[in-house]
């Protein structure tokens, strides 16, 4: 135990002594002090055992000091992995230095990590193009292709608490990466020599010709902002409207960077009234109004919600803080301001643009394996294609360009969780356009005296009733993993034949499907229509249970008996599910 100590001690201290930023030096000193004087090593050998996981969304924990927080030493690292790896995978160019373009959010030390990545890769022979202010995560997404970048980085933790932050890498084709690239990667980073670390300025090839760092603008005023706008605008067209009636729309960007963005779109959108949530409308990386920033949460849209209401506004829009997702709250037929869930919002975009564009047999929708199935019912009827993908939204890009490629036309895609992706202007999910076809469609329907809610109606009657929720149970610690795990095992150890006494009747292991559809989801589908999908978060400490029922629709019962009908037949179909779950588990 003695000889592991001072191991550890001197890893921290090694540590200690490259880290540029004074208060992290300060909690390796703290944190060396007290593991001695009380003779505990267990946080200082987390703190400095291995490096914080290199997954597909890149890296993302909390700030501090450490390979398993993020400061600069361990973007340092990675950075340097990430240049190998793509020189060793990007083919050699005499004439040009491959580019890459870096961005970063409001967050805490956001500009600072996103100057070391850019330090590192132009002296491993890499043009980079930084940002030269902070900007929304859709235009880096966006700029890797306008600039013909091999790779770019994306500094942001999204909607994570204030204390996180992290660093998302972009292929060539302005989508994340995917597998095999993030084990490739995070291989390259364990290669990485800690002499470089220590002394970035060392390259791993003294033949690469040391690369640029010159500032790219990304604000809406600079070239690139007016091609995206330009884009928008052109996609935006088939569902533009002239309308007499003004649409009063109160926004709030979370704190975060979608503020002075999404003013900028607005004010080029006839009769929209803007109306910001003043108190989050700055970006601040502490989120001081909120206990958690993002706009599903409970309470997250409290402030927004007073403010519709003192000026009576028809909608609010929420973006998240590097506004990639978007939220709707809009006043149903008795005048109440109602959330949109995510699949909801996916049918409303499905529905806008069916009737809307003249449709195509080649014509693509896509979303996730745990959204709703409306999606494919939606357009099944209207003869047009429909892909479905596992979750995290690098695959409905992949997906997108992949049918682009064939020549067929990318319409939408979407995730749950209110991430959505139009006409493939960003290969990304991306909450600026999203926001403003959310516009357009509200406007649309005020001109015919209607509401979104009303739209969502339509979608029923035309389609049948999909009613969906999601269960999270959360487990913290190595034990909480366990615990997931074991959930999933029993699952697969006991296969059930009935859930909510209806018989199960398909059942897929996407454990045993197929590359690109192979992961750790179990999905169940029932003779009732019902569904339910089962899966570990890949990012949280979570089991996420998905819940689906599907209604014909009576004709001589409401809408509203209808929909309150189906909601007691979904909580009676998590609630059967989860004490089989949990029986099994015993078993």
């Amino acid at each position: 135990m003695l000889h592991d100590s001072k191991a550890i001690l001197d890893l921290a201290s090694a540590w200690q002594a490259i880290d540029p930023n004074l208060k992290h030096q300060k909690e390796i000193e703290t944190l060396a002090k007290q593991a001695q004087d009380l003779n505990d090593f267990s946080d200082l050998i987390h703190r400095f055992t291995g490096r914080l996981h290199f997954g597909t969304a890149g890296l993302r924990g909390a700030i501090g000091a450490g390979p398993q927080r993020m400061n600069q030493v361990l973007i340092r690292w990675v950075s340097l992995g990430l240049a190998d790896y793509l020189n060793q995978v990007l083919p050699n160019s005499a004439d040009q230095q491959h580019k890459v373009v870096i961005a970063y959010d409001a967050r805490d030390l956001s500009d600072v990590f996103a100057q070391e990545a850019a330090h590192c890769l132009s002296l491993n022979g890499f043009d980079v193009e930084l940002a030269s202010g902070i900007c929304p995560t859709p235009l880096l997404a966006f700029a890797v292709c306008e600039q013909k970048a091999v790779a770019g980085i994306m500094v942001t933790a999204s909607h994570n608490p204030p204390q996180d932050n992290g660093f998302k890498v972009y292929w060539g084709n302005g989508a994340q990466i995917v597998p095999p690239q993030d084990n490739e990667i995070s291989t390259a980073i364990d290669l990485v020599d800690w002499s470089r670390v220590v002394e970035p300025n060392h390259a791993q090839n003294d033949e690469l010709k040391t690369g640029t760092i010159r500032p790219l603008d990304l604000s809406p005023s600079g070239q690139l902002g007016q091609n995206y706008q330009a884009q928008l605008n052109d996609y935006l067209k088939s569902s533009e409207i002239t309308s007499t009636d003004r649409l009063k729309v109160v926004y709030t960007p979370m704190h975060g960077v979608g503020g002075a963005w999404f003013e900028a779109l607005c004010r080029k959108m006839d009769a929209v009234e803007l109306i910001p949530v003043v108190e989050q409308f700055e970006p601040d990386p502490q989120f001081s109004t909120v206990s958690f920033p993002n706009p599903e949460e409970p309470g997250a849209l409290d402030l927004a919600k007073a403010c519709a209401e003192r000026e009576q506004a028809d909608l609010i829009l929420a973006h998240d803080p590097d506004a990639d997702r978007l939220a709707i709250v809009a006043r149903d037929q008795s005048g109440q301001l109602k959330a949109f869930t995510g699949d909801q919002v996916g049918a409303l975009i499905a529905h806008e643009m069916f009737n809307t564009l003249e449709l195509q047999s080649n014509d693509m929708v896509a979303t996730t394996i745990v959204s709703s199935s409306l999606l494919s019912a939606m357009a099944k009827r209207v003869g047009i294609q429909y892909a479905e993908t596992l979750t995290g939204f690098k695959w409905i890009a992949n997906r997108a360009l992949e049918h682009q490629h064939e020549g067929g036309r990318f319409l939408f895609g979407y995730e749950e969780a209110i991430g959505y992706s139009l006409f493939g202007l960003v290969n990304d999910k991306d909450g600026l356009s999203a926001g403003c076809f959310a516009i357009n469609m509200a406007l649309r329907a005020k001109a015919k005296h209607l509401n979104l809610w009303d739209n969502l109606a339509e979608v029923y009657q035309q389609n049948g009733l999909y009613l969906s929720s999601l269960v999270s149970r959360v487990r913290q610690g190595v034990e909480g993993q366990q615990e997931i795990a074991g959930w999933m095992k029993a699952l697969r150890d006991h296969p059930l034949d009935h859930i909510n006494d209806s018989k199960i009747i398909a059942f897929t292991d996407f454990s045993e499907m197929p590359s690109p559809l192979t992961g750790n989801v179990l999905r169940y589908h029932m003779a009732d229509g019902s569904r339910v999908i089962v899966r570990p978060s890949g990012t949280e400490p979570k089991l996420k249970l998905y819940f689906e029922v599907c209604i014909d629709l009576q004709t001589d019962l409401s809408l509203e008996e209808q929909q309150i009908n189906g909601q007691q037949k979904l909580e009676k179909l998590s609630q059967n599910f989860q004490e089989q779950l949990d029986c099994l588990a015993l078993s």
